[in-house]
Formats: C-alpha cells, structure tokens, sequence
C-alpha cells in the first residue's frame, strides 16, 4: 500500500454531473465526523505520530485539514463573487510546521471544519447549475472550475481519513 495515497491520487472527474455533485456535498458534508471518529481517543503520543515516515503527525493532519478546507471555501466565495479571481496559493509544509498545528488539540480545528464544511454544502445547495462552471485562477493549477474543486475536496477528506486510520491500523490502535 502507498501510504502517501492510501486511496490513490485524485483523480479529475470525467463527468461533472449533477449527481455527482450530489455525492461529492455528502462526502463534503460527512468529512468532518469521518475525521473525528478517525482521531477519537487518541492521546497526545498518538496524536504526535507520523501516518507514514517522513510524513506528518496525525495532529498535523487534522489541522491541515482545516487550513486547506478553510481557503478552499473563501476561494468558492471569491469565485462566486468575482469575475475569475487570481487565488493566493499557501505552502502547506510550511504552515503544517507553525506552532499551533505542531501542539494545539484537534478539536479546534475539528470544530472550523464542522463550521465550515456546513457553510460550504449549504452554499452549493443554494447555487445554479451554471454557478458550479464558475472559476478561480491558480498560480500553479490554472483555471479550477467550482464543480471539480467539489470533487477534489471530497477526496481530499477520504485522503487524509484515510492516512490516519491507515495508521490505527498499522500501530494496533482500537
């Protein structure tokens, strides 16, 4: 098993169906509990785990998921709201090693993806179908149309799940 893409890479969708995007919101939707039932009762040694050598502690994980969830949101918010904005691009290695990610408890950042993984199905439900044809500019990934980032962060929800019940599994962890 590769234990850095534990359920393979993404994988642009072919087809960017409203039903699909019916099952990428409920994966959207179900990431949070998935991620707090992956860390539920781990202690700080566990949480300060790497998934994989070389890799990131479990709680590094965690709060990965928050920084990325939250500017994947503000970016579908300036998508909506501007005309093909230019997003600032964040090096996630480097905020991964800021303080707070290194030792504050998951919970906070399990509570902002709670908040802002409700705001953000709710704010695809409300849209047109042409909304999701909308699109933000990446420096590094070029034009990024809603409906495929959609998909992209349903997977990156099962991705980092999976590191870490990868890892319960491996280390023997009920």
């Amino acid at each position: 098993m590769d234990l850095s893409y534990p359920i393979g890479k993404f994988e642009a969708p072919a087809s960017l169906d409203a039903a699909r995007r019916g099952e990428w919101l409920r994966e959207i939707a179900e990431a949070p509990a998935r991620l707090r039932e992956a860390v539920r009762g781990l202690d700080d040694a566990q949480l300060d785990t790497p998934y994989r050598p070389g890799g990131w502690t479990v709680r590094q994980v965690v709060h990965h998921m928050a920084d990325s969830h939250v500017n994947a949101y503000i970016r579908y918010r300036l998508a909506l709201t501007e005309d093909q904005p230019t997003i600032k691009p964040y090096d996630q290695t480097a905020w991964a090693e800021l303080a707070d990610a290194r030792t504050l408890p998951v919970e906070s950042s399990l509570a902002i993806l709670e908040g802002v993984h409700r705001r953000w199905v709710a704010l695809a439900e409300s849209l047109a179908e042409a909304d999701f044809a909308r699109v933000f500019v990446h420096p590094e990934r070029g034009v990024v149309r809603l409906d495929s980032n959609l998909a992209m962060y349903a997977w990156h929800g099962r991705h980092h799940a999976a590191h870490i019940l990868g890892l319960r599994e491996r280390m023997g962890w009920k």
